[in-house]
């Protein structure tokens, strides 16, 4: 088992930053890859970005070249630096967490509670 811990959400104004950090605890070598997904009011649930143990990275159009996601490995934490948020980034963000090979497989994702990003105009 893979407990994932969010903090760092907030409110923010429009243009504003904001730091999100998920740490990881349990059988950590069950996962290598880990990412960020999000879910505003009346949505489906989108992923944001991932990051492999090697620093690959993807992200969601509607986020690149504003959002950066890293990791620090030796704390097994990683991290999305949020910049330029506009109101439509409001939602409430998930931490995630698996092997690649079962990324995106419904029962083999680890997920946190979810912390609330909101966006004011």
């Amino acid at each position: 088992q893979v407990q994932l811990v969010e903090s760092g959400g907030g409110l923010v104004q429009t243009g504003g930053s904001l730091r999100l950090s998920c740490a990881a605890s349990g059988s950590r070598f069950s996962i290598n890859v880990m990412g960020w997904y999000r879910q505003a009011p009346g949505k489906q649930r989108e992923v944001v970005a991932t990051i492999t143990r090697v620093d690959t990275t993807v992200y969601a159009d509607s986020v690149k070249g504003r959002f950066t996601i890293s990791r620090d490995n030796a704390k097994n934490t990683v991290y999305l630096q949020m910049n330029s948020l506009k109101p439509d980034d409001t939602a409430v963000y998930y931490c995630a967490a698996s092997t690649e090979s079962n990324w995106g497989v419904p029962g083999y994702m680890y997920w946190g509670h979810g912390t609330q990003v909101t966006v004011s105009s």
